[in-house]
């Protein structure tokens, strides 16, 4: 390990950094980082193993871990990755975690927003305290253009939502897992738009008889 100007370097045979990036104190940077452009890295952040860095700001005492950001800005106290990837245009308010395999594209994240787990926001605009749930999509293109979304804040995104842009969703809204927004939602307002579910008791054992007879055949 190297320590110099108060940064920390684990590995500096694995570690590229470039003329033009700067770097503030008390900085840690694990092996197989590459920190390139004009990227500037804050007070107090550390950069776990396998980042891919470019033109980006990333505020104090942040953390990264194994993912790709280019072209953005992220905020204090975030947390990234792993396996995240923050495109051009991305804009991180303090406080936002976004998890394994989320990928945001010209997006603004509010305060303390979160999204943890499999999930793609691209051209929206979130507010503060919003919750993006696991295999949330914001659908920006129909084939021909893109549009933008509008997220207000306090709001909760549920897991498998589809967001189909242009469309606005207003402060403390609650959008049910599985549901598709193409309407306004109104503040305060509770939204599912699903197939309800069927149940056929007792048919399982004769489903799955079935399956076994056809796979005989």
């Amino acid at each position: 390990m190297i320590k110099k100007n108060n940064i920390n370097i684990i590995d500096t045979k694995s570690v590229f950094i470039g003329k033009d990036v700067k770097i503030g104190k008390n900085v840690t940077i694990y092996e197989n980082n590459r920190i390139d452009g004009t990227s500037e890295i804050k007070d107090g952040v550390t950069l776990f193993p396998g980042n891919f860095i470019k033109n980006t700001v990333i505020g104090e005492n942040s953390t990264l871990n194994n993912s790709d950001t280019e072209d953005s800005i992220i905020g204090d106290n975030c947390k990234i990755g792993p396996f995240a990837r923050l495109r051009p245009g991305t804009v991180l308010k303090n406080n936002v975690h976004i998890g394994n395999f989320v990928e945001i594209k010209n997006s603004t994240l509010g305060e303390g927003t979160k999204a943890c787990h499999l999930a793609y926001v691209g051209d929206a605009d979130i507010g503060k305290n919003v919750n993006i749930g696991c295999g949330a999509i914001f659908v920006n293109y129909n084939g021909r253009t893109k549009s933008r979304s509008k997220v207000g804040d306090n709001c909760f995104i549920g897991s498998n939502a589809n967001v189909i842009a242009p469309v606005e969703i207003e402060d403390n809204s609650y959008v049910c897992a599985g549901t598709t927004v193409t309407e306004k939602v109104n503040s305060d307002d509770f939204v599912i738009g699903r197939v309800r579910q069927e149940v056929k008791k007792n048919r399982a054992h004769d489903y799955l008889k079935n399956l076994d007879k056809n796979n005989k055949n």
